[in-house]
């Protein structure tokens, strides 16, 4: 039976990988013996539960390749690394790599497959060898796979996800190769880039939205007002405290009104196309409900169609069009039935969490229908379009149609000045206006509410159209074309001599006026100030300083036991020092020989960006080894050298340093005094 002995999460390059992977030592057993084609009916099960296997090149480098590796006979741990991979990939994750190598004990194999999610990758492993070992050994007689993959892996991806927003924020920061670090892994609180370039968004509100911006759009009757007094069509609004101010309001406004809670959000307590006092009176609890200060808005109601326009960096660009929830009749379902039905859409799903939300029945839904003569239990004629919200918004369950190639240029610079009214860097203009094609000045329609942090998901995914790639538009805005997003950074491995050429080097950058964030054996340091004292050389220290947002160098003591431990504290380096590979550590963490140490410290400079340098000992066998999957310029220091290369060097953006002359021992002294 298949056995996890143990379990290695590496968040970071590390032995195995360039990325953060899941590495789970395997014991197969009697199985050892039993390839996948020897094991009878073990192929069919297996395709039958999961047929997206074909999509796994494997080694043969094309679709169906691993499923002819199965045919062929392959061991369980191959087959453990793709179904964990799959398993993922059917909760929403896109993951492909992973390799399985014995560990030289038989029967036992390290198993490694990449990861999005920490929890995912751990729960796709685990229920992975479940899944095996039921389908050779019936191991549990009750087990559900479908069940099984929904409540332990699926789930857990949906809780933990990116929201659709978020997720397209971080997607064009992969894409350039900004760094990304989530702060919270329970929410979308996410860090760009590192140190003194980081910025940072939580959804779509960013580190440059202005807090009093946000204030604003939160007030209905400010945004109002303050668009109204530059000349911004808005419908007339009135801030009422009870329902008989409210009754007076609609009577000074003119009927149909709409009345919402003045800061309210998501559509929640919108009360729409209100014709009469006794609308208003009925309206008015649902309104109040929903505004945190009891405070409610009366404005006139504006005749037309619900379109977001989305203003990035006071650009336009996205517009959509919010259809509200809705169910087309097709002659036999009921009301009831056919939001059943459209609720089993995957794509929906509770919140924000999906690209559409599950249409949810409620007191709201049943005045809905009855103002269309209708109710859960009635049956729609066929293609009879049958409103279920008031509102088109995509939280309560509605759909959009993309419409940014439609709208006028007179409501282009419209929307754009309204955003810069209210100062928001990102906004989401909510316009009603019959046709958006034409000026809002013919159609007599007007903006009614300006939101801060407004959903993406509308314009990345819509129900219809062309989806909006409005990721990049944040990116740019946060990171213009050729501003930096990466701090230099250097790391520094070896057996002996590592803190002392940290320091050195940290040393020569603060006389060059850097602010250096350091990791040590004996601390972290900041701009020379001790922050945190111990053995802080591995990745946590460094995830540390690389979120400083004071550090603009980053200086980083690189030990074995970290890399062993859960892989570098970063994804890429400028500069890799490794000073010497030596047997004083040998026996610790598995590594029994120099060779496995040399594989140990050589992920540090296999981490090195294109455009950077792995300095290397000369004088010392393994590390001139190194030089052979070492990444960057390739640098030689050592005594043997009439001159030493070049003991550091960084080129990025407009920082050079360079230090020369380190060519004898004495010349060392005097650096180190």
């Amino acid at each position: 039976m298949l056995q996890i002995r143990q379990t290695t999460v590496y968040r970071g390059p590390n032995l195995w990988a360039r990325m953060p992977t899941i590495l789970i030592e395997l014991e197969i057993g009697e199985l050892e013996d039993r390839p996948t084609n020897k094991i009878p009916g073990f192929y069919e099960h297996l395709t039958e539960l999961l047929p997206s296997l074909y999509d796994h090149a494997c080694s043969i480098g094309k679709p169906g390749g691993f499923l002819q590796r199965m045919r062929q006979g392959t061991w369980m741990g191959h087959v453990t690394e793709h179904v964990a991979l799959e398993l993922q990939n059917l909760a929403g994750a896109e993951v492909r790599r992973g390799k399985t190598r014995g560990t030289g004990e038989r029967g036992v194999y390290n198993v490694v497959y990449q990861y999005e999610q920490e929890d995912v990758g751990l729960a796709a492993g685990r229920l992975a060898v479940r899944l095996l070992n039921h389908l050779i050994y019936d191991t549990e007689p009750g087990f559900d796979f479908v069940t099984e993959l929904e409540e332990r892996v699926i789930k857990v991806a949906e809780r933990l996800a990116y929201g659709p927003s978020t997720g397209a924020i971080v997607a064009e920061a992969e894409r350039r190769g900004i760094p990304v670090l989530r702060l919270d892994p329970r929410r979308s609180l996410v860090q760009l880039g590192h140190g003194a370039y980081q910025k940072r968004f939580w959804a779509t509100v960013t580190s440059s939205t202005a807090n009093i911006a946000v204030d604003i759009a939160g007030n209905k009757e400010l945004t109002n007002r303050m668009l109204h007094e530059v000349g911004i069509p808005v419908p007339r609004a009135i801030v009422v405290r009870d329902e008989d101010e409210a009754v007076r309001a609609a009577g000074q406004i003119g009927y149909p009104v709409v009345i919402k809670p003045l800061d309210g959000n998501h559509g929640r307590g919108v009360m729409i196309n209100l014709a009469d006092e006794a609308a208003v009176r009925e309206a008015y609890p649902t309104a109040e409900g929903e505004s945190r200060a009891g405070t409610v808005v009366v404005e006139r109601f504006v005749t037309g169609k619900d379109f977001r326009i989305l203003v990035v960096n006071n650009q336009v660009v996205a517009v959509a069009e919010r259809v509200p929830a809705h169910v087309i009749g097709d002659g036999r379902r009921t009301v009831a039935e056919l939001i059943e039905r459209t609720n089993l859409d995957p794509r929906r799903g509770v919140g924000h969490e999906k690209i559409l939300t599950r249409i949810a029945v409620d007191r709201q839904t049943a005045e809905v229908l009855a103002k269309q003569e209708l109710n859960l239990t009635s049956i729609p004629e066929a293609e009879q379009f049958v409103q279920l919200k008031l509102t088109g918004n995509m939280s309560t369950g509605g759909t959009s149609i993309d419409r940014t190639d439609d709208i006028h240029p007179d409501n282009v610079e419209i929307a754009r000045q309204a955003a810069m009214v209210v100062g928001l860097d990102v906004a989401g203009i909510d316009f009603i206006t019959t046709d958006i094609a034409r000026s809002v000045r013919e159609t007599k329609g007007a903006i009614v509410e300006i939101n801060a942090g407004p959903g993406f998901r509308m314009h990345t995914n819509p129900t219809e159209g062309h989806p909006r790639h409005v990721g990049r538009a944040v990116m740019d805005m946060l990171f213009p074309p050729g501003s930096p997003s990466r701090i230099p950074l250097i790391a520094v491995s070896g057996t002996n001599g590592k803190t002392t050429t940290t320091r050195m080097i940290a040393h020569i950058l603060k006389q060059t006026g850097k602010i250096v964030g350091m990791t040590t054996t004996d601390g972290i340091y900041v701009d020379g100030t001790q922050i945190a004292a111990g053995d802080m050389s591995g990745p946590t220290s460094a995830r540390m300083v690389l979120k400083n947002p004071v550090v603009n160098y980053a200086v980083l003591e690189t030990a074995r036991g970290g890399i062993l431990r859960s892989g570098l504290g970063f994804d890429r380096c400028d500069v890799a020092v490794v000073t010497n590979v030596a047997s004083d550590h040998l026996g610790l963490k598995g590594v029994h020989t120099l060779a496995e140490l040399a594989r140990v410290k050589a992920v540090v400079p296999q981490a090195v960006l294109a455009g950077g340098a792995s300095v290397l000992n000369a004088d010392n066998q393994w590390t001139v080894e190194m030089a052979r999957t070492a990444r960057g310029c390739i640098l030689r220091s050592g005594l043997g050298f009439d001159r030493c290369d070049v003991a550091v060097v960084t080129n990025i953006a407009a920082d050079h340093l360079w230090l020369r002359g380190v060519n004898t021992l004495a010349d060392l002294a005097r650096v180190k005094a």
